[in-house]
């Protein structure tokens, strides 16, 4: 992929709920993708690959489940991510728009 996107859903697979991110940039001026109803992002960690947490620790609350960071490319890779909120896990279906 050599453009990034402007926008996906995590669609969960449990209930249908579904997440809108938007290509954005945060405060420090760093690409990333912001949830259309809240401050959180997905970024690109240096050594985990695309995260939902923060770039700046390991701290990893979702991620895609098949695609190794090594083999991810300029956007977050479609398919399978899986969340991790306290001790619940959650699957979601990441869908380009």
């Amino acid at each position: 992929m050599t453009t990034r996107p402007a926008a996906f859903e995590l669609r969960r697979a449990l209930d249908g709920l579904v997440y809108r991110f938007d290509l954005a940039r945060d405060s420090r001026g760093r690409p990333g993708y912001r949830r259309a109803d809240s401050d959180l992002w997905i970024r690109r960690h240096p050594r985990l690959g695309w995260i939902a947490g923060s770039p700046e620790a390991d701290e990893v609350f979702g991620r895609p489940w098949d695609v190794p960071p090594e083999d991810q490319g300029e956007a977050p890779p479609e398919g399978i991510w899986v969340s991790r909120k306290g001790d619940k896990s959650y699957v979601y279906a990441l869908v380009w728009l």
